[in-house]
């Protein structure tokens, strides 16, 4: 059994960090980046080509996370490949040792660098959850038997932001009886957001929520996310209140967000977990876990 789902299970408080692969053969900065981070959290989520942009590819990314004892959760996407593809890949993934698993549709193409590329989409990522329990229980999509059968821990990803909320819900909820394991979501800027989709989640037993948050260091950041990422949705005051400080207050503004809204989470026990996205500077990082963590084995187990 994995570390993550270990302690989703046991109802325990995570940490997850998310890193995207370099655009390039050359992984040092991202191992270096490994290195560090791998005493502070307890998994590294590796993006599957974000915002259809190419990159290394998350599965080898995985594997040398694994070589340095850093538990891994591999993104897979629909974007990219059909159904054939997508459980060969994943076969290949349970031979290297990965387990946890974080699937999405993904962003088209139109988003990226390559905007000639021709997107897939076979399947969606409900039928991927379902195709993963498939191969838990030793077949392939199409029910043939499989010679063993694989151990994954899936997760599905879910924004609470959005609007309207109801397809979002409803997205969730099939997720959840297709037989997701953890759900991830999408950055949160509005607790109150969270709180709505929260209401809703708890109506179902034993649900792992993992909520995604980001660490704004720059303004250029702040106004990239809210113009390029596909289905975030930055309210307006918060624009209007980073435009207002200085660079060197955003950095400083964005830690205390990023805690305040952690805090939020940890205090009324809103979700089991945090995702940090977007991770350029490892010492944000650890500057923000360092004033969560004392405040978390406080107020988490009490």
């Amino acid at each position: 059994m994995t570390l993550l789902k270990k302690k989703l299970l046991n109802g325990d408080f995570v940490i997850t960090v998310e890193i995207t692969p370099p655009k390039g053969p050359d992984v040092t900065s991202m191992l270096t980046k490994l290195e560090k981070l791998k005493y502070l959290t307890d998994a590294v989520n590796f993006t599957d080509n974000p915002s259809a942009k190419m990159r290394l590819c998350s599965m080898a990314a995985c594997k040398l996370s694994l070589e340095m004892d850093f538990e891994p959760v591999l993104q897979m996407t629909c974007r990219d490949r059909n159904r054939i593809a997508i459980q060969s890949d994943l076969l290949g993934a349970h031979a290297l040792g990965i387990r946890n698993l974080l699937v999405m549709t993904g962003d088209h193409p139109i988003w990226g660098d390559q905007k000639e590329a021709k997107p897939v989409y076979d399947i969606d990522s409900s039928i991927m959850i379902k195709l993963v329990k498939d191969l838990n229980e030793g077949k392939d999509i199409c029910g043939n038997p499989l010679y063993g059968r694989t151990d994954f821990f899936v997760g599905g990803v879910v924004n609470p932001c959005i609007e309207p909320i109801l397809p979002q819900l409803k997205r969730f909820e099939q997720k959840l009886k297709l037989g997701a394991d953890f759900f991830q979501t999408q950055m949160i800027f509005e607790i109150d957001k969270l709180k709505r989709f929260m209401d809703f989640a708890n109506k179902f037993d034993e649900v792992k929520v993992i909520v995604g948050i980001i660490i704004i260091r720059t303004k250029k950041m702040l106004y990239y996310i809210a113009e390029k990422i596909p289905g975030v949705a930055v309210p307006l005051w918060l624009m209007n209140k980073v435009n207002d400080l200085s660079d060197k207050d955003v950095e400083k503004f964005g830690i205390d967000f990023a805690s305040k809204i952690t805090m939020d989470i940890i205090e009324n026990r809103l979700a089991q977990g945090i995702h940090i996205m977007a991770i350029s500077k490892v010492e944000d990082v650890k500057n923000f876990l360092n004033y969560i963590k004392i405040r978390e084995c406080k107020l988490w187990v009490s």
